[in-house]
């Protein structure tokens, strides 16, 4: 049973909190708020192992139209609370803003991603005792805010009705490792990040960018673990495990919630982005949760992870809201069709679906001699070659993955006509289109991939060639190969993708041997990428014979 604690005393709103709700009110395009609302500061959840959390309680003037539950590990400004709490608060909603343990004043230390699973259910059993509580609650959040949302759909309680879950991973470890390689500068980051957030905003954000340097240098250091302990001076000691642990290791099952997609029963909607990092984990948990029949929701846009964050609000929070009125309140309509999804292109726009992926016809492309990719195979014995250096490592030019100070480094849609021209590259592009082709789904690079050295990895890529020679990325896919990888064709799954390549622009395939520091540099020796620093290269053959991009297309009319 858990302890009863003093309840400390509802402050009103203050002037600035106002302010800071108008500005969300308006940057959002939310409807207008129909309520003030009272905040209680400080109150405190007691844990099972004695550790208490820290929580505000926004409690809406009148009666509350249901509780919306939010945890967190990052605590919450003037603008942040007004996003997660304030603006739900102020039309009717009683929200909970509960603080990750070992963060903002919270107890215990923080284990990212390991102890959200039984501070979850203990949360709840504390809600289920507080006098305002009416028995009935949702959640929300984005990020590692969604993740604690997977952790309490561990053991789903009776009393949960629904759950909007943005840009979140619902498994760690394979989050970490896509195509089997470390996520290498995203986990840099973020944990480096942590370790200064609690710092005053100017401290913090001083803090960061004179770090800037010190962080591309570690990210092209070896041994990566020496690297990253020297910039963080062993503050964030959860890096070493991450980097140290290979994906199948056990000591990751803590972290992976994948067995909350077969328990949860309430509605949830799911929101996404195409260049979000979280991508195929949220596509993932939607195929799951639509084929047991799950009441999901799912919207996916065009943004990065930080710009999901940003102008990505303006659609996600009026989504989450409308959500919540009709699962919660019970006072809005349902959605014209469980699946918008946002078509990038000419002409781009939102697309509402009755599922996703729809159905599509395939299209096959292949890469022929002379850098042509084209409908007609190559002729038998064509190849092309290219080498891999880990000393001078292909470089990442955007994609689906999320960077916050490295220089140089960009997420999402950017332009990578460099690539193209690189030796260790190959390209492939296709003539001019003479008509628009759509993309809705997941893209299929097949490869004839001979290597002199069993330690390698593949980076492909469809990327959009405008009529200005300007080239975008689409779609990128990964995967690591060793000595058990099978010989003859590789098959790599690429990105999810929603897109209109417009007439008289030109498909590129892109292959190359890794892209750092996305991805963690394939030394080229089978030894500990955590510890190692001998490297060897990886020269490359490609059977262009066998080889073949498979596309799936959507026929016009396009609505």
């Amino acid at each position: 049973m858990m302890r009863k604690v003093e309840t400390p005393p509802a402050l009103y709103r203050t002037s600035g909190q106002r302010f800071a709700d108008w500005t969300w009110t308006k940057y959002a395009k939310l409807p207008d708020a129909t309520n003030g609302y009272a905040v209680t500061r400080d109150l405190r959840i007691p844990m099972r192992d004695d550790v208490e959390l820290v929580a505000d309680l926004f409690e809406p003037a009148g009666p509350a139209s249901g509780t919306i539950l939010v945890t967190s590990p990052y605590g919450w400004n003037l603008y942040g609370a007004a996003m997660t709490g304030g603006m739900f608060a102020c039309r009717g909603y009683r929200v909970v803003l509960v603080r990750c343990r070992g963060t903002f004043g919270s107890g215990g230390t923080f284990e990212p991603f390991m102890r959200e699973v039984e501070d979850a259910a203990d949360i709840v059993a504390w809600l289920r005792e507080q006098p305002w509580f009416d028995g009935r609650f949702a959640t929300h959040g984005y990020s590692y805010l969604g993740f604690t949302q997977w952790a309490l759909l561990m053991e789903p309680p009776p009393e949960l009705v629904t759950a909007v879950i943005a840009c979140a991973p619902h498994n760690l470890g394979a989050f970490a490792h896509p195509g089997g390689a470390f996520l290498l500068s995203t986990m840099f980051e973020w944990s480096f990040v942590t370790t200064k957030q609690e710092k005053p905003i100017l401290p913090r954000m001083a803090a960061v960018l004179s770090a800037r340097r010190r962080i591309r240098k570690a990210l092209a250091a070896l041994p990566l673990a020496d690297a990253a302990a020297e910039v963080m001076g062993g503050q964030a000691p959860w890096y070493r495990e991450w980097i140290s642990r290979d994906p199948g290791d056990p000591w990751w099952q803590r972290a992976d919630l994948t067995e909350a997609l077969n328990r949860v029963r309430v509605p949830v909607l799911l929101q996404g982005g195409w260049q979000d990092v979280f991508l195929h984990q949220t596509l993932a948990a939607y195929a799951r949760l639509a084929a047991r029949g799950v009441d999901t929701g799912l919207t996916m846009g065009p943004w990065t992870h930080a710009q999901g964050g940003a102008a990505g609000t303006r659609v996600l929070l009026p989504d989450a809201l409308a959500w919540f009125d009709e699962h919660l309140a019970g006072s809005g309509g349902r959605r014209s069709e469980p699946v918008k999804v946002f078509v990038s292109g000419p002409d781009q726009s939102w697309r509402d679906l009755p599922a996703w992926p729809p159905a599509t016809a395939e299209q096959i492309l292949h890469p022929r001699s002379g850098g042509l990719l084209a409908a007609q195979p190559a002729d038998p014995g064509a190849t092309a070659e290219f080498t891999y250096d880990p000393a001078d490592p292909t470089p990442t030019y955007g994609g689906a993955f999320a960077t916050q100070v490295s220089p140089g480094v960009t997420a999402g849609y950017t332009d990578d006509s460099a690539l193209a021209s690189r030796s260790d590259v190959l390209a492939f592009t296709s003539d001019p289109l003479t008509t628009e082709l759509e993309i809705l789904g997941s893209p299929v690079v097949e490869l004839g991939h001979r290597c002199d050295n069993p330690f390698a990895d593949l980076f492909v890529r469809l990327s959009n060639v405008d009529i200005q020679g300007r080239s975008r990325n689409v779609s990128d896919g990964f995967v690591r190969l060793d000595p058990s990888t099978p010989p003859g064709v590789v098959r790599v799954e690429l990105d999810p993708v929603a897109h209109r390549f417009a007439t008289g622009n030109r498909i590129r395939l892109i292959i190359a041997g890794g892209s750092h520091p996305r991805w963690e540099r394939n030394l080229g020796t089978g030894d500990d990428p955590a510890t190692a620093t001998k490297m060897r290269s990886s020269h490359r053959t490609i059977d262009l014979a066998v080889s073949r991009v498979v596309v799936p297309v959507t026929p016009p009319p396009w609505t």
